[in-house]
């Protein structure tokens, strides 16, 4: 008998930094429990260089990646859906489903400034919280259990 994993939604508003991230964390170490797929509310039409280079040091590659509207997934049912910065969290659309919502807000990277290197530093720091706080999340928890406010997860 096949089972289907249960499937994950990161939102966020532009799609280019913390969902992509976070989706490809998600379906790098957690590939054979969940099914990620990352989407923004308002999105920005690509993927941020930085994210594709923090993500590159893991060995996780990005470059293909497409940054995604909501819209798309409009007929996909979720059973967690994650948002990863304030504004998705407020907009989240009602129409995701009987899916669990949980906010698991981060910096934007995208606003970094400084040195490339300190902006470099900045979104290797939001990868590796995203790591702990929703890779963590969604270790810990299933579709039927597990806690609904993500807030003990992010210190």
């Amino acid at each position: 008998m096949m089972t289907t994993k249960p499937r994950v939604l990161i939102l966020c508003t532009g799609n280019s930094c913390r969902s992509q991230m976070a989706e490809a964390l998600i379906n790098h170490e957690l590939g054979d429990r969940w099914h990620a797929a990352s989407a923004g509310t308002a999105p920005s039409g690509y993927v941020h260089p930085l994210a594709i280079a923090a993500m590159d040091e893991l060995d996780i590659d990005l470059s293909a990646a497409r940054s995604k509207s909501v819209e798309e997934f409009r007929d996909v049912p979720f059973d967690v859906v994650i948002t990863v910065c304030d504004d998705a969290f407020e907009t989240c659309p009602l129409w995701l489903g009987d899916g669990r919502v949980v906010h698991i807000g981060f910096e934007d990277p995208a606003k970094a400034t400084g040195s490339d290197a300190e902006k470099m530093a900045v979104f290797r720091r939001i990868r590796d919280e995203i790591h702990t706080h929703v890779v963590g999340y969604l270790a810990k928890t299933t579709t039927t259990a597990g806690p609904v406010n993500a807030a003990a997860y992010k210190e």
